[in-house]
């Protein structure tokens, strides 16, 4: 990269997307504001994936998130091509090839002229059969797990370089299969700026762009621990980011949205599903976001600086899914005095009941089972408020899996009985609950040199540079980073005071498989070293016990005065094989604010954000 070249160039993007499922307001509401010149959209979680190859076997002409096109790009298109904003996007999903068709189609129908983009070489179901038989055999990265027999979907995280290689050759929108969400957005800045793979700062910086609006307004206030301080929920602004060639960056939103865009808003996200953060691993770099300093500036605008990178693995990650027996869960409504026993004692009773016809008609056992009552504070376990045993209002939740569909089944129709057999006050049955099958994941690691990334224009091919050589020297040299300390002050000395972890901090939780990771930034930067010889690693794991069942590992954020709790074996399998409400450990944060911490009584005089 030549930085002379690109010296006081600024590229305005904007995150129109969190997930599938997102709202519809947010690509109208970006190219409305006039402020970006690229939108991206991240819709591709795991089981996303799953779902769109089952949507595809029964239609080869699906496969791809179907909102990109009928709801976005129909609300936009237009405006779109005669702004000259340029698009990329994930939502190729199992068929970008398809969703491209379908863009096209669009495109004539609104007779708009676009240039397509379709990147494509993600897919590793054509080489199981050889992984298969690989020596060492392929194992699962968390439990060590072989191949699983029936395998749903096998799709690599592919890079951003694809991405350049498409905006290089001219295209005006982007439609890739599965890559790494961040990928959307560090493809637009290494087109813009010339980042090479050896420019290892500046790609950890856009990584770290593309992280930070990669969930759409979690960026913008959404989800954030103080939320009575985020006006205006109803017209939050999504989010976009100012980026520089050096890799430092902007976040802010569009002008006279809701939301809130603040330092603690956007450290928040960038603790959001992450492990080391000396290690975060990518396919294009290995980011440092330790030292990364969060900072305000004006009108509701964050400047970001400090990342650092180092050279890749040789090695993508690639998630697969695959089926594992069924499940089922089913919600009924208990009204009135102690209406959390009843509703625990009425689900003890449907799995008694259905558990002794499982066995009259010769089928096995659940495989596993939980009642959960919502209302009661179940994910906190032996950590509920004692009061909240004297709810007048709760809902039974009951899941259950099983290898045999018509056990599930059996089970839905003991559900509505109820109503008119055990408690007084029950109700809110609805139909019968749904049994769907139990998509499990299966991450592994993958040899780059095993695929090969294609990028067609319009149907011609583009060609795409190599993955970049290793420099395993690089790879494993990590500086290491001061970390503040402090004495610890005995109670007299210092007047301590017992309050909850929500006055001290931020927090913000979220989920990869079945580990989740808690991100917790102090309040004021004078208070992180009181509290890191609060907030250990056994004291964490202790108090969470009931949830977590494997290693706690604390990781240091200097830069932003922060920490990040990797929980693992925490979400009872993760995604669609946990049985839990909260599967993908939204709530864990929460849980982890009520931990009682004790601190100066003077630090508490001012008020120091939001009390439980």
């Amino acid at each position: 990269m030549n930085p002379s070249k690109h010296s006081g160039k600024t590229v305005r993007i904007g995150g129109a997307s969190g997930f599938w499922g997102d709202s519809s307001v947010g690509a109208p509401q970006l190219v409305a504001s006039g402020q970006i010149d690229y939108l991206v959209f991240d819709y591709l979680a795991e089981l996303t994936m799953s779902i769109l190859a089952g949507a595809r076997l029964k239609n080869p002409e699906l496969g791809y998130a179907t909102d990109f096109v009928t709801v976005a790009m129909r609300s936009v298109l237009k405006d779109v091509a005669a702004k000259g904003i340029r698009v990329v996007s994930n939502a190729g999903g199992v068929n970008p090839q398809g969703c491209a068709d379908a863009l096209r189609a669009l495109a004539a129908e609104l007779g708009v002229a676009v240039k397509i983009a379709v990147v494509s070489g993600d897919d590793v179901m054509p080489l199981l059969p050889q992984l298969r038989a690989a020596q060492p055999p392929v194992r699962e990265l968390q439990s060590g797990a072989p191949l699983p027999a029936k395998v749903l979907s096998a799709n690599a995280y592919l890079g951003a370089a694809p991405i350049k290689a498409a905006l290089d050759a001219g295209a005006q929108v982007v439609i890739t299969g599965r890559c790494v969400d961040s990928a959307v957005t560090l493809g637009v800045l290494m087109h813009e700026f010339g980042w090479g793979a050896g420019d290892l700062d500046q790609l950890a910086g856009g990584s770290l762009a593309g992280h930070i609006i990669e969930c759409g307004c979690q960026a913008t206030g959404g989800l954030h621990t103080d939320w009575r301080d985020v006006p205006d929920w109803a017209h939050i602004g999504y989010p976009i980011v100012e980026c520089s060639a050096d890799g430092s960056f902007t976040v802010t939103k569009p002008a006279g949205t809701g939301g809130l865009v603040a330092p603690q808003t956007v450290a928040e996200q960038l603790l959001y599903e992450i492990g080391d953060p000396a290690a975060y691993l990518l396919p294009d770099v290995i980011c440092d976001w330790r030292a990364v300093r969060v900072e305000p500036a004006p009108a509701q605008r964050v400047r970001v600086h400090g990342a650092r990178g180092r050279a890749p693995t040789g090695s993508y990650k690639v998630c697969a899914t695959w089926v594992d027996g069924f499940k089922t869960s089913a919600q009924l409504t208990i009204v009135g005095f102690d209406a959390a026993a009843k509703a625990r004692r009425t689900g003890e009773a449907i799995l008694q009941r259905v558990g002794e016809l499982l066995t009259a008609q010769g089928l096995p056992p659940f495989s596993a089972t939980l009642i959960e009552v919502l209302g009661a504070e179940s994910p906190y376990g032996p950590r509920s408020n004692p009061s909240v045993a004297a709810t007048r209002e709760a809902v039974l939740r009951l899941t259950a899996r099983h290898p045999d569909k018509a056990a599930l089944q059996l089970l839905t129709r003991e559900i509505a009985p109820a109503g008119t057999s055990w408690s007084p006050g029950t109700t809110g049955a609805g139909g019968r609950a749904a049994v769907s099958p139990l998509i499990r994941q299966y991450a592994f690691l993958l040899e780059k040199g095993q695929l090969t990334a294609a990028v067609a224009l319009d149907g011609a091919a583009v060609a795409v540079p190599a993955p970049a050589a290793i420099d395993e020297q690089t790879l494993s040299a990590i500086e290491n980073i001061a970390i503040a300390s402090a004495p610890p002050a005995s109670d007299a000395a210092a007047n301590l005071v017992e309050v909850p972890l929500i006055r001290l901090a931020w927090a913000r939780s979220g989920d990869k498989g079945d580990t989740s990771n808690i991100g917790v930034i102090a309040r004021r930067p004078e208070w992180l070293p009181l509290l890191r010889q609060q907030l250990t690693e056994a004291r964490v794991a202790e108090w969470l016990a009931h949830l977590v069942k494997g290693r706690v590992t604390r990781y240091d954020l200097p830069g932003i005065h922060a920490f990040n709790f990797v929980c693992e074996q925490a979400l009872g399998g993760g995604g669609m094989a946990s049985l839990r409400n909260d599967a993908l450990g939204k709530g864990m944060a929460q849980i982890l604010l009520a931990l009682p911490v004790r601190a100066p009584a003077e630090w508490l005089k001012a008020d120091a954000g939001s009390k439980p």
